[in-house]
């Protein structure tokens, strides 16, 4: 007799692929039987490829160097005119892909606000909700509803800090699915026994909630079914490959390089190539109060060979123009050095944005001598994210509405995005 019985490792391995477990609805019976038959999503739009510094790093001791302010060496790069720190010789390389915003200033320097701001590019707490990360919105203006494959795939690499991910008002369809490992992909993704016992105790859960999901036909309810839909979808999707490493060839491998955050940056070029339109990998920890000549010699080296192979990858592969690239944390560090470490400094620090079509090979504004105090060209938060809504084409005042109907901007009032980057 099949045992149909959801069992606990089942519900385990639907956790992993990013369900909350809560109250089902039942139409388990047809999503299981349809979940191989669901429509592949293709490559229709521009993807973003967020890596994001948490802690913050050292502008100045990465992509604005300031000789004499630190130990490390400025080095050029393959523009006339642009230098970066002697640690970064590989992404030096292909400057010509890649801007450098030299001139940000934000007014957070709260780890946890400044997290918030630089995922949301709102301030906590204003308007009374909580807005959504830039991968749910992307996920929610461009991603296809049933696709097989998420819309918003967030890696996990370094020391974690638990980074913003929340969807906000979006609601639970458009949060990321989390994996922790890169080169172990989404885990559990199989049944012990078969897809086809597997649907059978789905479709049983999912007669045993019927009643309760006709008592609580609400948004939530929605949301969460349609996240147990997706797990469902992509346990039966043969594009769930893109997440094994395995398949790729021993070269590209040493290309990336075997440290965490390169196999992070290898597996977003997987499922970049899948048509999932924002994937986000979270480094850290730069905040580098203590050792901080060390830390960053040792984390920018790793930067350097997981980003620098990221951009001659899609480059080769034709898929850069329509990849944006993002590369930015929670602020800039201190232009004085206390002790052998640099505080938290969101009053003047750096970015990069690359690929995405955007006039790239260029750097934009300048802080002073110290880089302490941006000189020219000073870029908000509000002007950062409406130049990254309009490299992946989507309008900055496009509005989504809350689940009591009230509407609030992708991109607060008041933004401009960036000219000199436009095509």
């Amino acid at each position: 007799m099949t045992d149909l019985s959801l069992s606990r490792r089942d519900m385990l391995r639907l956790a992993a692929a990013g369900v909350v477990l809560s109250p089902l609805t039942g139409w388990f019976g047809q999503m299981a039987a349809q979940g191989s038959q669901v429509v592949k999503s293709g490559r229709k739009h521009k993807s973003c490829i967020l890596l994001y510094m948490s802690g913050g790093a050292s502008h100045i001791d990465t992509f604005d160097p300031k000789p004499g302010n630190g130990q490390f060496k400025a080095i050029g790069t393959a523009v006339s005119g642009i230098q970066v720190s002697e640690h970064l010789p590989k992404i030096g390389k292909q400057m010509h892909d890649v801007a450098i915003i030299r001139s940000m200033s934000t007014s957070e320097g709260s780890h946890a606000r400044a997290n918030y701001m630089s995922h949301t590019g709102y301030r906590e707490g204003v308007g009374g909700v909580i807005h959504p990360t830039m991968g749910a919105m992307v996920s929610a203006a461009v991603g296809q509803k049933h696709s097989e494959l998420p819309n918003f795939v967030k890696i996990q690499t370094g020391s974690k800090r638990g980074g913003t991910q929340s969807p906000g008002y979006l609601g639970s369809a458009h949060a990321p699915l989390v994996i922790d490992d890169a080169a172990k992909g989404v885990q559990n993704m199989r049944p012990d026994d078969s897809l086809t016992a597997f649907d059978e105790r789905i479709k049983l859960l999912g007669s045993m909630e019927q009643d309760f999901y006709k008592l609580k036909a609400q948004p939530n309810a929605e949301a969460h079914l349609e996240t147990y839909r997706s797990a469902v979808r992509l346990m039966h999707s043969p594009q769930a490959k893109a997440f094994d490493l395995a398949g790729e060839p021993a070269n590209m491998r040493s290309l990336y390089g075997s440290g965490h955050f390169g196999e992070a940056c290898l597996l977003a070029r997987r499922l970049v190539e899948t048509g999932i339109p924002f994937i986000e990998i979270d480094y850290g920890s730069w905040d580098t109060h203590k050792d901080n000549f060390p830390r960053v010699a040792s984390m920018s080296a790793e930067l350097d060979q997981g980003l620098s192979a990221l951009l001659i990858d899609l480059k080769a592969r034709h898929m850069l123009d329509d990849t944006l690239i993002v590369w930015m944390g929670d602020f800039g560090r201190t232009p004085d050095i206390k002790g052998n470490g640099r505080g938290h400094w969101p009053k003047a620090w750096s970015t990069l944005l690359c690929g995405g079509g955007l006039k790239t090979g260029q750097v934009i504004g300048r802080t002073d001598k110290r880089g302490g105090t941006v000189e020219e060209r000073k870029v908000g938060i509000t002007d950062f994210f409406a130049t990254l809504c309009t490299s992946l084409q989507i309008d900055p005042t496009l509005e989504f509405h809350t689940h009591t109907g009230r509407p609030i901007r992708a991109v607060s009032k008041g933004g401009e995005a960036i000219k000199e980057l436009l095509g």
